[in-house]
């Protein structure tokens, strides 16, 4: 019996997993491990650190909201090699950064880098090869990211130890455009029109859906900030990674004191391991369910681990089940706006609502660690930070539930996913 070639979409999935190992690996958790590094190391305060890192985000705000027309423009093969040799240049000169503004210029370079490689980049690499079956592939992909984290965060530690930051860097930099260079190419440069496929199969297309659909000409960004649907998903999201994002660039300081640096991280990559489990699982459940109800779950769900974190002097194992908690949410935060777009947005607006509502989160979050930062200088301690982030999840889910249409069936590409 002849064996049934692999349906070429699961390939661009893999390509995407890898990337966003490399992408969250080196542009999201490489600052939180540069934060401690330079204030231990050469004195610098945790508020300008965390300022410098605020500013990389803020950069990547900026450019993502236009990442989908620069694909149209120059290809997404090009925009995402050109993305990760301006994120390895990025964290390089972090590295050899010797006055505290250079963090700034850096983070010109770093923030270019993530915005061509993140949340945005990977729904575009895998959004056109699958229709039904988006959730469990974006999740897949998605947890390239978490992988990211349980190999990085350990080896940015071990190396930065042993090499120094600038040895750190250059190695990690290097490794990521060799591994990512030809795999780029072989594995984002088909597409399914090209190789006469429909989404979710092997097959070929039956009437060409998707061409009909990029015939129509995509949502204008200005009519976004009127639309109910948008404003309560990005609003509920951009509060809940700004919460994520703060607490997760400073958690190794938090744990570091109790466990030690490779204590610490070791905590990190629990907490990591727990999003590839909430990542898969939600990608294997979720179905045709009320996607924004299992968002509001899913903030919860991170408060109540943020809560324990905040217990004092409780024993060891209650800020590891809270760093458990916090990581079955983390990956969800980056794969369900997606999932909710695909529900509520026609075909053809999808990549550009994504790319809007990116853009707004990583501008909203890009505040959160300079403001964490300065909230733990000016308390003395992370205890009001880690109920600042508790009161901020428990208000995305309730902003991403009043968003829930109230006459479903009237708008969007599947309104009764609703």
């Amino acid at each position: 019996m002849r064996r049934q070639p692999v349906f070429f979409g699961w390939r661009v999935v893999s390509a995407a997993f890898t990337i966003a190992v490399f992408a969250w690996g080196i542009g999201f958790y490489g600052p939180s491990v540069f934060l401690r590094a330079l204030h231990v190391e050469r004195g610098w305060s945790m508020a300008w650190v965390s300022a410098a890192i605020s500013a990389h985000f803020v950069v990547s705000a900026g450019l993502v909201a236009y990442l989908s027309d620069v694909h149209r423009r120059f290809g997404i093969v090009v925009v995402t090699r050109a993305g990760i040799i301006t994120l390895a240049a990025g964290m390089l000169a972090w590295a050899l950064a010797e006055q505290l503004w250079q963090l700034f210029g850096a983070a010109l370079l770093s923030g270019a880098g993530w915005a061509a490689t993140s949340g945005a980049a990977i729904n575009a690499m895998v959004a056109p090869w699958f229709d039904r079956g988006r959730a469990a592939a974006l999740a897949m992909a998605f947890n390239g990211a978490s992988v990211g984290g349980i190999v990085f965060m350990p080896l940015w530690v071990g190396l930065i130890a042993r090499l120094g930051m600038s040895g750190a860097a250059s190695i990690l930099g290097a490794v990521m455009i060799v591994a990512l260079w030809s795999l780029i190419g072989r594995c984002l440069g088909p597409t399914p029109e090209s190789l006469g496929l429909a989404p979710d199969s092997g097959g070929p297309p039956h009437g060409e859906p998707g061409n009909a659909a990029h015939a129509v000409a995509p949502i204008a960004r200005a009519s976004l900030v009127r639309d109910q649907r948008f404003v309560t998903m990005s609003a509920a999201f951009a509060l809940g990674l700004f919460a994520q994002v703060g607490l997760f660039t400073h958690l190794l300081a938090l744990l570091s004191p109790r466990f030690g640096d490779a204590g610490a991280a070791a905590a990190l990559s629990l907490s990591i391991f727990a999003a590839v489990a909430g990542q898969t699982l939600l990608g294997w459940l979720l179905g045709a369910r009320d996607r924004r109800h299992a968002a509001a779950v899913n903030f919860l769900v991170q408060a109540c681990g943020v809560g324990l974190l905040a217990v004092p002097a409780a024993p060891a194992a209650v800020p590891i089940a809270g760093c458990i908690l916090l990581g079955l949410g983390i990956g969800n935060l980056v794969s369900l706006p997606p999932l909710i777009a695909q529900a509520e947005f026609e075909r053809q607006d999808v990549p550009r609502v994504v790319a809007c509502a990116v853009a707004i989160n990583q501008l909203v979050f890009a505040f959160a660690p300079g403001i964490f930062g300065a909230l733990h200088d000016v308390t003395r301690g992370f205890l009001g930070p880690l109920l600042f982030t508790a009161s901020m999840q428990v208000s995305s889910a309730m902003l991403v539930l009043a968003g829930r249409r109230r006459h479903a069936g009237t708008e969007g590409g599947a309104s009764g996913a609703w």
